[in-house]
């Protein structure tokens, strides 16, 4: 069985460190200004010369994404950077369109270069073509199933293959969605969506505007644009039988707790399975574990034929019943004792779960300190604090607790 890449997302340095301590064997970021994410998740050139140091020290790789619908006021901006991207060591760019593919291949031909799921790209021939074109991996289309992953695998064999396998999907054709740019001129292709899927719908005919059109299905209506988040955690064998390169999680826009959390899972559930091959069962941990992120509900999509893209429904947006505490940011070994940069409140009494990469240690908290050493009984964001501990954990571990009397997040 092959070794495929846990491939993660990383909107900033914070969250690529977080990636690479929870197992990622590759992290993909996007380049200030030409990302199909805002500013909020993207880097620019000194971040990624220092993310791809230390990925690099870890044996990681880091791809960068130039994917945007580029425009003609862009093209001066990626003439710029992407030479940079080159020098700084970026080990492949992800790109879109054939303009930006052409650009990439004159400025920087050594590059190695990634075709975006925003290519849409759906059958052997499509895949043939953008092997002609010097493209080295190809993100296919989320509509594929398993089966024509295979297939196409099988065919072009020389052609790395990537797909998604966990985190929020886009009810429009490979994302290519517009309904932003025109409710809102923010162009979900340009890295600005405001996410109008997400919001209610009702169904009115002109000349009834008091009697809304509310459609049902199993006796309630559903968000019809928006879907449940993709979840192929259960089915990890099928997902390595197609053949592909690299399985890839969505979110660059997401937590950093999303990030340590769903790649400490999906590491452990690879590695099992590539450890235990047909003895593997996917652990009821595993799929617990995925609850305790935000989620609006988990669906298969569209990697199996007898399957279709699941819809929310109007009770659940987000589900979740953990919330990050904080994250460590030192040991001190003589007095053993951890430094947590607090992400939420959290008082005496309270029990916290530490995330190490390989295991969850539970943590009852009888006394907290401040930076000063003075006794105090409760924290909250932005504080930092000391808390007895007597083994030592490496800096960047996050931990969480559960969320008081709530699992369901409007």
């Amino acid at each position: 069985m092959h070794k495929p890449e846990l491939l993660i997302p990383a909107g900033n340095l914070e969250k690529l460190r977080t990636a690479i301590l929870y197992g990622a064997d590759a992290v993909y970021t996007g380049v200030e200004g030409l990302s199909l994410r805002t500013g909020s998740a993207e880097m620019n050139i000194e971040d990624l010369a220092q993310g791809v140091k230390e990925a690099h020290a870890k044996g990681v790789r880091i791809y960068a994404a130039v994917n945007t619908f580029t425009r003609n006021t862009d093209l001066d901006q990626a003439k710029k950077i992407i030479p940079l991207l080159s020098t700084i060591g970026i080990d492949a760019v992800i790109t879109s369109e054939p303009g930006m593919l052409r650009l990439i291949k004159n400025s920087a031909p050594q590059l190695p270069i990634h075709l975006s799921t925003q290519a849409n790209t759906t059958n052997i021939e499509a895949v043939r073509f953008w092997c002609d074109q010097g493209v080295r991996r190809i993100v296919l289309a989320r509509e594929l199933n398993l089966k024509e992953v295979g297939e196409i695998a099988k065919a072009v064999p020389e052609m790395e293959l990537e797909i998604f396998v966990h985190g929020a999907m886009c009810m429009a054709y490979s994302g290519r969605c517009y309904l932003s740019a025109l409710r809102n001129r923010r162009s979900a292709n340009e890295g600005d969506c405001s996410q109008p899927c997400r919001w209610e719908y009702l169904l009115q005919e002109s000349t009834r505007p008091d009697d809304p059109l509310i459609l049902e299905e199993d006796e309630r209506y559903s968000y019809l644009l928006s879907s449940k988040d993709l979840c192929l955690i259960e089915y990890l064998p099928e997902v390595l039988a197609s053949g592909v390169a690299s399985l890839k999680v969505e979110g660059r826009m997401k937590s950093t707790y999303y990030v340590a959390v769903v790649t400490r899972t999906y590491r452990q559930a690879m590695d099992a399975l590539l450890r235990q091959k047909e003895n593997y069962r996917c652990r009821q941990e595993w799929i617990d574990e995925l609850t305790k992120i935000s989620n609006r509900g988990y669906t298969t999509a569209f990697a199996f034929t007898e399957e279709k893209i699941n819809e929310t429904n109007p009770e659940i947006k987000y589900i979740q019943t953990h919330e990050p505490a904080g994250t460590v940011i030192d040991y001190d070994t003589k007095q053993k004792r951890i430094l947590l940069d607090v992400k939420n409140r959290i008082k005496t009494g309270d029990c916290l779960e530490i995330l190490l990469p390989e295991k969850i240690v539970v943590l009852k908290i009888n006394s907290i300190y401040d930076r000063n050493g003075n006794s105090i009984s409760e924290a909250y964001s932005g504080s930092e604090i000391y808390l007895p501990f007597e083994h030592e954990i490496p800096t960047g571990v996050l931990a969480r607790q559960q969320i008081k009397n709530c699992s369901i997040i409007i």
